[in-house]
């Protein structure tokens, strides 16, 4: 399968420092000829952090699509009905949105694409970065797991010793990740050494 002419949504949350690992892969997607549209949540719109400010961040996603960001609960409700994407991608995918996801709830716009395009029956990708993955919010990660048609780019501890419930994703893998999950399949291994990750 190819990802040539396939619509991606691509949700970005809070994980700001996860941006720079993610970035180059929103581009490999464009590259590989996908319309990918950017779907954000208000906190990566409205933030400055010593990551960079929230504006700039909307900006560069949009520069690299070549779409405005869907920045609304309301403008995100067409991914379902009107606007059907092949596949969602929320990465950074952090803690909190993990929970609310596992929960059923819609209060951002990129909660409201992924429940979207479940509703489909089109898979969602999920790339991690929380500091609360071996937590409380293990049994959120389980649930969403479990869940058909969501898959997982392969994560892992990223600091082990000093943050011992900490996860991300290892987001060199995304693009097949999502390649796997249209065609019904989880990339394997899903549990993977993040920490030793050379990308």
């Amino acid at each position: 399968m190819s990802l040539k002419g396939k619509r991606i949504g691509f949700g970005l949350t809070g994980s700001h420092c996860t941006y720079d690992a993610v970035f180059p892969e929103i581009e490999r997607l464009v590259l590989a000829g996908a319309e990918v549209l950017p779907v954000v949540t208000f906190t990566v719109k409205s933030t400055e952090t010593r990551f960079g400010k929230g504006e700039d961040w909307v900006q560069r996603i949009e520069d690299l699509t070549g779409h405005k960001v869907i920045d609304s609960i309301v403008k995100a409700e067409p991914l379902g009905p009107k606007i059907p994407l092949d596949c969602m991608v929320i990465a950074p995918l952090t803690g909190n949105t993990m929970s609310k996801f596992a929960n059923a709830m819609t209060d951002s716009p990129v909660l409201m694409a992924a429940k979207a395009t479940l509703r489909n029956g089109k898979p969602v990708v999920l790339g991690i970065s929380t500091n609360d993955a071996l937590g409380l919010n293990g049994v959120n990660l389980m649930r969403l797991m479990a869940t058909k048609n969501i898959y997982f780019i392969p994560y892992g501890q990223d600091d082990p010793v000093k943050k011992p419930n900490s996860m991300v994703a290892r987001m060199t893998a995304l693009s097949d990740t999502v390649l796997h999950a249209m065609e019904g399949k989880q990339l394997q291994p899903v549990l993977v050494e993040k920490y030793k990750d050379d990308n």
